[in-house]
């Protein structure tokens, strides 16, 4: 067996749980190291405005020490391409959501949003080593999606966890129409939102240009059961195929 997609670990959640008492427990920087240490081939934060979870300020110490990929997402506000032109990351990914939105629950229009995504693109790209693009499983939007400039999408894949339990062929169809349409036009292909340990494996043997996945909230509530590092050595597992 073999893992052909690698495994970015979100540690937004345990910012969540540091804030909801003050002081720095749990420690982001430990954990993020921690989590390199037990596997994870990645660390993702998406900074908000309000910095209910991820704090700006932890970006910045968690450059210091990532020493895998540093995948940032959020909205391109001003605050933000400046965070991404001061840190450097290995990967911007790009997201539509408002301030106040509880978590991202949308993917970008690339057909209307054009021009604004290929001026944001282009400018990222003079810090960042790949932009990628947070994308609904849609076919039709994949070629304008090349067009910004972007280096690889991340398809929302929400509606494939929701659906998962019920009928997962029909789930995952416009996932796998989607995909094969990004390796026709020749951009890298991630999948992020509700991944846990039940859907993922079936996913990344229908995705086989599947490159990354982006896991938080489940993998951080598995823990509580397992601990990080037997959690963070089951979702590997779940993506040998």
């Amino acid at each position: 067996m073999i893992q052909r997609t690698k495994l970015s670990v979100n540690i937004n959640k345990f910012a969540t749980i540091r804030n909801a008492r003050g002081g720095n427990n749990p420690n982001l920087v430990q954990i993020a190291k921690d989590c390199e240490a037990f596997g994870a081939q990645g660390i993702t934060v998406h900074p908000r405005p309000d910095e209910r979870h991820i704090r700006f300020a932890d970006v910045y110490d968690l450059k210091k020490v990532v020493s895998t990929e540093f995948n940032i997402e959020g909205y391109p506000s001003p605050q933000f391409i400046q965070l991404i032109h001061e840190i450097k990351p290995e990967q911007v990914t790009l997201v539509p959501d408002p301030p106040r939105v509880l978590t991202s629950n949308a993917g970008w229009n690339t057909i209307k949003y054009l021009d604004f995504l290929k001026t944001v693109v282009a400018d990222l790209k003079k810090s960042a080593s790949r932009v990628s693009i947070f994308l609904e499983a849609n076919p039709k939007l994949v070629e304008s999606a090349v067009l910004t400039g972007a280096d690889r999408i991340e398809l929302y894949t929400e509606s494939y966890a929701t659906n998962f339990s019920t009928n997962k062929e029909l789930a995952v169809e416009p996932f796998v129409a989607t995909a094969r349409e990004a390796e026709r036009l020749g951009i890298g292909l991630n999948a992020g939102h509700d991944l846990d340990l039940q859907n993922l494996n079936y996913l990344s043997q229908q995705l086989p240009n599947l490159q990354e996945v982006s896991i938080g909230h489940a993998l951080v509530c598995d823990a509580l059961y397992h601990g990080l590092q037997n959690t963070i050595q089951m979702y590997l597992h779940q993506l040998k195929v």
